[in-house]
């Protein structure tokens, strides 16, 4: 059966979300991305070395995660406080 030209066909995408009645897929927990969001979230918030150590990611990987995929992509505020003589630690608000 041929399509007129002026038919788009829509992506699978946006076939989900036509259908409100889907099940919503969880959230993954044993990602680096979660990890990260773990300790951020912790009272102390997490310094560069901590989520080095927690990911195996390099410092500018998880500063480019921090800055890209946390506030841009997600939509959370990443705050950073310098102690002064301490190494600068970073949390979720």
């Amino acid at each position: 059966m041929a399509r007129s030209p002026n038919t788009k066909i829509k992506s699978s995408t946006a076939r989900m979300t036509d259908d409100l009645s889907l099940p919503v897929a969880p959230a993954r927990t044993n990602t680096k991305s979660a990890a990260i969001i773990a300790l951020l979230k912790s009272k102390r918030g997490a310094t560069i070395q901590e989520l080095m150590q927690a990911t195996h990611w390099q410092a500018h990987s998880i500063r480019g995660f921090l800055a890209g995929s946390l506030s841009k992509r997600h939509g959370l505020a990443v705050t950073s406080e310098k102690p002064e003589g301490k190494a600068r630690r970073y949390r979720l608000q």
